[in-house]
C-alpha cells in the first residue's frame, strides 16, 4: 500500500532520501522523466492536429524546477516548447537553480512574468504544463499568482498539472480559498496527496495518475501517514484460494434482512450482489412483497418470510448463518427499529448495516453504543453525517470524524464516495482506487452491501472483506462504464460485471 502523506511529510521523505546520499538533482530528473513520458503518451491520446506546442508555467520552487526539466525534455523530444517563470518570490529553491542551469543548455525561450506585467500570454494550440506551486501552497493564491491562475483558466487550454493544480489548498490546513488552476490531467509524483481524494480540492485535478520514482525506502521518515492508497496487488494478496475439496457449507451462509414497501428493488440488488460474492449459501429474510419477486429473479437465494407480511418486524433464528446484512429497503418504522435492536442483542458475528439500518442507528444512541469490531457500516456522506450528529464542514472534516467514530465505537466503516474510504477500528484509513461517476445512482450501494455480506460470511476478516468488496464493486463499475458509458449504466450492470472483476483479481 502507498501512504497518503501530508505535504509536510512528503518534504520529510524527500529530505531523508537526499540525506542518505541520493542527490536532489537525481530525484528531480526522475520526476521530470516520468512526467515527460506520460505527457507524450497523453499527446497521442488527444489526437491533436497539428502537434501542440507546450507552454511550461513554472514557479520559483522545486515544482517549478521539475517544470524546467520537463521543458528541456520536451525540446529534446522534438517538441516546440516555451517557459514562463512566475516571479512570485525573490528567491529560488536550490532545485530550481539546478534546473535553470540545465535548461540553459538548450535554446528554449524563457519569459519572466512579473507584477508589472498585465497578464501571461497563452496562444492557441498550446498545452499548459502547470508547475507553479505543486504541493507548496500554504495560503491562497493572491496578487500575481492569482492573476496567472485566472488567466490560465480563462484560456481554456488543456492543462497538465504536476503534483497538484496550483492554488490547491492542503485539506488539513484551514484557510481562505483562492483561485485554483482547473487541470485536465494531474500527475502526482510518488504518493497521492489527500487533496486529490476529497471533493472540495480534488474537483480541480481532472483525472490524475500516480508516477512512482522510487522514494518508498524513505517512507518511514514521513510518518504518520494520513491514509493508505490501496493497489490491486494489495487486494490480490488478501484473497483465499478456493480449495478443491470444499462444498457450499465451506463458504459460509449469509442472511440478508432486506426489503419493504416500495423498496423491493433494493433487496433484489443486495441479493444479486451477494450471489456474485463467492458465498456458499444465502437466505433473504423479508416481507412477502419482497420475497415473491426476489426468489423468481434470483433462484440462487433461499427465503425466510417475515410474519408481518408487509415489513421486517423480527429476527429469524440465526444459528445457521455466518454473516448478516440489515438495512436495504427495510424502512424506518418502529417494527424495523425493533428488529435491529434484537439483532444487535442476539448476533455477535459479522454484521453489515446499510441504508435504512444506518438511519435507524442515527436516532438511537443505545444502538450506536452496541457496535463492535464485527460490524461494518456502509454510509454515503449524508448518512455518515447523521450518524455523527452534525453536518461536516468539508470532506476532510467528515473523513477525520468518521475515523474517530470507527475508533471510538470499535467498528469498521465503508465511507462511500468518489474515492471510497474504509476506516478501521485501529484508526487506519484506506482509499480504494476503483469506481467512477457513473456509479452515482440509486442501488449501487445495495449491491456493495450484498457483496460485503457475502465475503464476511466466508470468514474473511472484516477489514479484508470491506477492502476486497469495495475494490470489486468499483472495478465492476469501471468495466460497466467502459462497455456502456457512465450515463447509461445502471446499478444492476455492476452485478453483471462482477464476474470479470473477480477473474481479473484471480
Amino acid at each position: 500500500m502507498i501512504p497518503v502523506f501530508s505535504a509536510a511529510s512528503v518534504r520529510s521523505v524527500d529530505a531523508a532520501a537526499i540525506a542518505h546520499g541520493v542527490p536532489e538533482a537525481e530525484w528531480m530528473d526522475r520526476a521530470a522523466q516520468a512526467c515527460l513520458v506520460r505527457i507524450l503518451v497523453q499527446e497521442k491520446k488527444l489526437h491533436l492536429d497539428p502537434v501542440p506546442n507546450y507552454h511550461v508555467v513554472a514557479g520559483k520552487g522545486n515544482n517549478g524546477g521539475d517544470g524546467l526539466l520537463i521543458a528541456r525534455g520536451l525540446w529534446k523530444a522534438g517538441r516546440t516548447v516555451r517557459v514562463s517563470i512566475v516571479e512570485h518570490s525573490d528567491r529560488s529553491s536550490s532545485g530550481h537553480e539546478l534546473a535553470t542551469a540545465r535548461l540553459a543548455e538548450v535554446p528554449v525561450r524563457i519569459d519572466h512574468i512579473k507584477d508589472s506585467d498585465g497578464s501571461i500570454q497563452i496562444i492557441d494550440n498550446e498545452i499548459i504544463i502547470d508547475c507553479i506551486l505543486g504541493t507548496g501552497t500554504t495560503r491562497p493564491a493572491t496578487g500575481l499568482l492569482a492573476r496567472v491562475v485566472e488567466d490560465i483558466n480563462r484560456s481554456q487550454a488543456y492543462v497538465v498539472a504536476i503534483d497538484l493544480p496550483s492554488g490547491t489548498a492542503d485539506p488539513g490546513t484551514p484557510s481562505e480559498t483562492g483561485p485554483v488552476i482547473r487541470a485536465d490531467l494531474t500527475l502526482a509524483i510518488e504518493t497521492p496527496q489527500m487533496a486529490l481524494l476529497l471533493p472540495e480540492t480534488g474537483r480541480d485535478a481532472g483525472s490524475w495518475e500516480l508516477l512512482r520514482i522510487g522514494l518508498d525506502p524513505w517512507y518511514p521518515a514521513g510518518e504518520p501517514r494520513l491514509a493508505n492508497w490501496v493497489e490491486p496487488l494489495d487486494i490480490r494478496k488478501l484473497l483465499r484460494p478456493r480449495a478443491r475439496f470444499t462444498h457450499k457449507g465451506s463458504h459460509g451462509h449469509a442472511l440478508l434482512m432486506v426489503g419493504g414497501p416500495g423498496c423491493h428493488g433494493a433487496a433484489l440488488l443486495a441479493a444479486r450482489g451477494c450471489s456474485r460474492s463467492g458465498v456458499g449459501l444465502f437466505t433473504v429474510h423479508g416481507p412477502a412483497g419482497t420475497i415473491a419477486p426476489l426468489t423468481a429473479a434470483v433462484p440462487d437465494a433461499m427465503s425466510s418470510l417475515d410474519p408481518s407480511g408487509e415489513m421486517i418486524s423480527e429476527v429469524p433464528d440465526l444459528e445457521r448463518y455466518t454473516s448478516v446484512l440489515f438495512g436495504p429497503g427495510v424502512g424506518r418504522s418502529e417494527h424495523s427499529a425493533k428488529a435491529l435492536r434484537q439483532l444487535l442483542a442476539r448476533w455477535s458475528g459479522p454484521l453489515v448495516i446499510d441504508a435504512d439500518g444506518l438511519n435507524l442507528l442515527a436516532v438511537a444512541a443505545e444502538l450506536i453504543n452496541a457496535l463492535n469490531a464485527n460490524v461494518i457500516l456502509t454510509p454515503h456522506p449524508r448518512e455518515m453525517d447523521r450518524l455523527l450528529g452534525t453536518p461536516s464542514t468539508s470532506g476532510f472534516d467528515r473523513l477525520q470524524r468518521t475515523g474517530e467514530f470507527a475508533h471510538r465505537h470499535g467498528c469498521h466503516i465503508v465511507l462511500k464516495g468518489a474515492y471510497t474510504a474504509v476506516c478501521s477500528p485501529d484508526g487506519a484509513i484506506y482509499f480504494l482506487p476503483t469506481g467512477n461517476a457513473g456509479m452515482a445512482k440509486g442501488g449501487t450501494g445495495d449491491v456493495l452491501a450484498g457483496i460485503i455480506a457475502g465475503l464476511s460470511a466466508q470468514q474473511y476478516e472484516q477489514l479484508d472483506s470491506s477492502l476486497i468488496s469495495t475494490y470489486l464493486h468499483g472495478r465492476s463499475g469501471d468495466l460497466a462504464a467502459a462497455r456502456l458509458g457512465m450515463d447509461a449504466m445502471r446499478a444492476s450492470d455492476l452485478v453483471d460485471h462482477l464476474s470479470v472483476a473477480w477473474k481479473e483479481l484471480r
